[in-house]
């Protein structure tokens, strides 16, 4: 654990705080839509260089929307017991430093993004005003996690027509299910955060489906569930893919009855949002296998 003497003797370690990086399973969910979106375009075998540049490109365009986002809300952070350490939010860092990290963090996005072909750099051009727009959407939208999937739902589109030089059917099923488990898993992010939130009077998708929030993210993920079954059908996937989507709808189905009990502990939120991270992978293993075998 890191003491404030060992963070001001190694000022790295803070901005690592800031990129979220001491906390992987936030960075990891945003990469596992554009791998399984590179892996399923290319029926399993990806050229591994593009497989390169989508991992780092989905790290630095992770790490700028943390920054982004710490920006837009040091001054509601230090409200929720969550995030009031973050380094902008505990004033750590300042406003300068985190615009300047933001900056760096997008120009190697971009730099990575120039490897990539005409459509696929159009749409990474495209998804910059959703991950910049995301952080002020909880002020004026009463569901921004929406916004959140949409931002998600790039990588996908992003990912797929760098493989194969276009978006084809099977694209925006898989576009679809991203949509639905980003719901799903940030949802139950937020209800961790519902009271504060309330408090502070910003908007989350928790806040807007109230007692119903576990009822919204099983119907979420059911969703997800129907739209990745239509397309293991339609890209005639085999059975390491429905193993796999077995496994992964008898978790959602463990984590909505978790989701129903009263009087949830909060911790218990983070374990369902870390797990979906383990879900998301498995699946990952199973279009790979799904496609080659």
């Amino acid at each position: 654990m890191l003491t404030q003497d060992t963070q001001q003797t190694f000022p790295g370690a803070t901005i690592i705080r800031l990129l979220r990086w001491d906390k992987p399973a936030g960075r990891l969910i945003l990469m596992i839509p554009a791998l399984w979106a590179v892996f399923l375009a290319a029926r399993g075998t990806p050229p591994a260089p593009l497989v390169g540049v989508i991992v780092l490109g989905s790290l630095a365009t992770s790490a700028a929307g943390c920054v982004v986002n710490d920006l837009w809300d040091r001054d509601i952070d230090p409200q929720v017991e969550r995030t009031k350490e973050r380094p902008l939010a505990s004033r750590a860092l300042s406003i300068r430093t985190g615009i300047a990290i933001a900056f760096i963090a997008l120009c190697c996005a971009g730099v990575l993004a120039l490897y990539l072909n005409p459509l696929s750099f159009l749409l990474c051009v495209a998804a910059i005003p959703v991950i910049i727009f995301y952080p002020s959407a909880k002020r004026v939208f009463p569901i921004p996690q929406l916004v959140l999937s949409i931002a998600w739902g790039f990588a996908v589109l992003i990912s797929w027509s760098a493989a194969v030089g276009n978006l084809e059917f099977d694209t925006w099923l898989l576009w679809g299910a991203t949509l639905f488990w980003t719901l799903g898993f940030d949802t139950v992010y937020a209800m961790s955060d519902k009271e504060d939130d309330r408090r502070i009077g910003i908007n989350s998708s928790a806040i807007f489906f109230g007692q119903f929030a576990p009822e919204a993210v099983g119907i979420f993920w059911f969703g997800t569930a129907v739209l990745l079954a239509w397309l293991g059908i339609d890209m005639q996937l085999h059975f390491g893919f429905w193993l796999t989507f077995a496994l992964a709808i008898l978790s959602w189905v463990w984590h909505y009855s978790q989701l129903r009990k009263a009087d949830l502990p909060n911790p218990v939120y983070g374990q369902i949002f870390r797990q979906n991270v383990w879900i998301g992978f498995g699946l990952l293993g199973g279009m790979i296998c799904g496609s080659i075998f």
